[in-house]
């Protein structure tokens, strides 16, 4: 069985995500941050281009199917890149081992949350509002390419409010607490993704848990 990397679960609030992100009150008002493309040799890029691509919206749509988290990300076309991923669907992660026997046929009370993937977008932030307040958990991680599975913590959301995501933090999907939930997306529309697999590079899954 695959190592497991347990990290803590803290409350959501604007002090504790400084440097992640922030907390949303209004999907309308909040502003994307989109970053400039980056230089390639010692010439600059000229002002006032390389952040023209501009910002893209839809639904974020994440549910339970037995023991496994699925997504869909409506906001931004998608081609299939890895086996976790078919048919414009995400596999997110599971609520129990997935190396366990039989663990896809338990439909276990969601309490935990293992996780395979991680990635973050060098080209813009990102962000998930509820569309009903539906409480959910997101992992996140500092920038800087050389992550490790303890740099990341959980945070719990109560539903009330979003999260926005800075360009380069570490993240997945947001994951809801019951059996589905939909979200209003809005980020950059390049949609550039640089990702970390913890089975591959690190021999195990994130795990953290679903409330507090």
């Amino acid at each position: 069985m695959k190592t497991i990397f347990e990290i803590p679960l803290i409350k959501a609030t604007n002090d504790n995500l400084k440097g992640y992100g922030n907390l949303v009150d209004n999907f309308d008002n909040c502003k994307i941050q989109i970053t400039q493309w980056p230089k390639q040799g010692w010439r600059e890029i000229d002002p006032g281009t390389g952040d023209e691509g501009g910002i893209t919206e839809g639904s974020f749509e994440v549910w339970w199917d037995k023991n496994i988290l699925y997504g869909k990300n409506n906001a931004v076309p998608h081609k299939n890149i890895n086996d976790y991923e078919k048919d414009d669907v995400y596999l997110l992660g599971y609520n129990c081992h997935p190396d366990q026997k039989n663990s896809k046929q338990n439909d276990e009370e969601i309490e935990n949350i293992y996780l395979w993937h991680a990635n973050y977008h060098p080209d813009g932030g990102q962000l998930f509002f509820p569309k009903e307040k539906t409480p959910f958990v997101c992992a996140l991680a500092l920038p800087g390419d050389d992550i490790k599975p303890k740099d990341f913590k959980a945070f719990y959301f109560n539903g009330s409010m979003g999260l926005y995501i800075h360009p380069y933090v570490w993240h997945d999907a947001v994951f809801p607490v019951c059996k589905s939930a939909a979200f209003n997306g809005k980020q950059g529309k390049v949609h550039a993704r640089v990702s970390v697999d913890f089975k591959k590079e690190f021999g195990g899954y994130l795990k953290f848990k679903t409330s507090l």
